[in-house]
């Protein structure tokens, strides 16, 4: 996408969320009950996406069920309509409306637009819909597949610096990926809702709806997971579609192995950078036994036939799992992630737990890159005899180590370039691996 194009897009945008239609229900409101405000107070945001499936969230003001309709046709004609929540009873929110499209066709595109009913709740027999509110805007998205283009971007280390977000944001239009992963510390220790709402669906950038015609995956990152309200951040971001992975995962809602063209993409969570024993933590944290089940859930992952026919094998974590540095924090440091001889204090540069978890993993199945952040410094490990893969550490949040890193599928071989705003770009080319 062009500068013009990003411009006009910018503009649709605008006019796009203005235009809302408000139908009053059959029961109307009453004295006392106002319907006045808007109830869709965000653009849509795509999450999750798979080759049969897509997430899609939105902020809203008031109680409210939300919607969506979708079609294969731009003038939404047969379009198909799927209610917030899953079966029995809808998941009527306050904070997000989120709805899993499911059934959808691999490397297909969609087009689609959002709706909300607001709702009175009083008690389980006193509810009732006050209201239908509709962005009359149509979005579009593409499902993931081997027929899809092999083509990605990442983010990491935001930490809601809106600036910094913006000219993240702008770069990845000119870059135009079909999908992006968002490597974790999105975030810093949000409290309230409100705050992870405007993390994700009310970002302060230009481009609001920056993510409702480009879905996101996300490996989450220490950070996310401080804060009250992060500890319940599938309230607006939800977990992945429980149907990927049998009944003894379904806890791993934010793992994803992905099938992007000729990429697999995989998504592993390093969880907190310090130890679960920590005092700071007060028993609140479980991460050693969740990487441990992560393996598990790994080593299956990529024996899926459309994981292991994939060509290349990209894999995407937080804190970096491999360190030469000898005095690095390895995560791991007892009683209190401090020993002598290891810098920094208190906090961990990589994750050595991870290594031995999912390291081994990865090298039998040939994975060629895993790509980290955490330490705001760009970093490349190249492969050795022993590790297959390489490992990509992404920059900061500030204009002088922020990066975009791209990754496509081109001539048979995966190119990925690590985009700066203040230095030339570097790029990197990995061979397919055997199959």
């Amino acid at each position: 996408m062009n500068r013009r194009e990003f411009l006009k897009g910018t503009v649709a945008t605008t006019v796009g969320i203005a235009m809302t239609e408000k139908v009053v229900g059959e029961q109307g409101a009453k004295a006392g009950e106002t319907n006045d405000s808007k109830l869709i107070i965000s653009p849509p945001m795509l999450q999750n996406h798979a080759e049969d499936s897509m997430g899609i969230s939105f902020a809203v003001s008031a109680l409210a069920n939300g919607f969506v309709e979708y079609s294969e046709y731009p003038d939404m004609r047969n379009a198909k309509k799927v209610v917030c929540g899953g079966y029995r009873v809808t998941a009527m929110s306050d904070i997000a409306a989120q709805v899993l499209l499911t059934g959808l066709k691999p490397a297909t595109k969609y087009y689609y637009r959002i709706g909300a009913d607001r709702i009175q709740y009083i008690t389980g027999y006193q509810m009732k819909k006050l209201g239908t509110e509709k962005d009359l805007r149509v979005y579009s998205f593409t499902t993931a597949g081997a027929k899809a283009p092999g083509h990605f971007a990442v983010i990491n280390d935001t930490h809601r610096k809106w600036e910094i977000i913006d000219m993240l944001m702008k770069r990845i239009d000119d870059i135009n990926p079909p999908c992006v992963i968002w490597n974790g510390d999105t975030a810093n220790c949000e409290e309230s809702f409100a705050e992870v709402v405007e993390t994700f669906l009310k970002q302060k950038i230009t481009r609001v709806d920056y993510a409702s015609n480009r879905p996101y995956l996300l490996a989450p990152g220490n950070h996310d997971l401080r804060g009250r309200a992060m500890r319940n951040l599938e309230k607006v971001w939800m977990f992945r579609n429980p149907a990927e992975r049998p009944a003894r995962d379904w806890d791993l809602g934010r793992n994803f192995a992905v099938r992007q063209g000729d990429i697999a993409l995989i998504g592993l969570d390093t969880a907190e950078d310090k130890l679960d024993g920590n005092p700071v933590f007060a028993g609140l944290m479980v991460s050693e036994e969740y990487r441990k089940a992560q393996a598990v859930w790994l080593k299956d992952a990529l024996e899926r036939p459309e994981i292991k026919s994939a060509p290349f094998v990209v894999a995407f974590c937080h804190i970096p799992i491999f360190d030469a540095r000898p005095d690095k924090n390895p995560g791991d440091l007892y009683p209190a992630d401090v020993a002598p001889g290891y810098v920094p204090k208190g906090w961990a540069e990589w994750q050595r737990s991870c290594n031995k978890l999912w390291g081994p993993i990865l090298d039998k199945a040939g994975c060629q890159l895993v790509m980290c952040a955490h330490t705001h410094a760009f970093r490349l490990n190249e492969s050795e005899p022993g590790r297959s893969w390489a490992q990509i550490v992404g920059g900061g949040c500030v204009k002088e180590s922020a990066t975009v890193i791209e990754g496509k599928v081109e001539n048979g071989e995966l190119k990925v370039m690590v985009h700066f705003f203040d230095q030339p770009t570097r790029e990197f080319t990995f061979k397919p691996r055997k199959v």
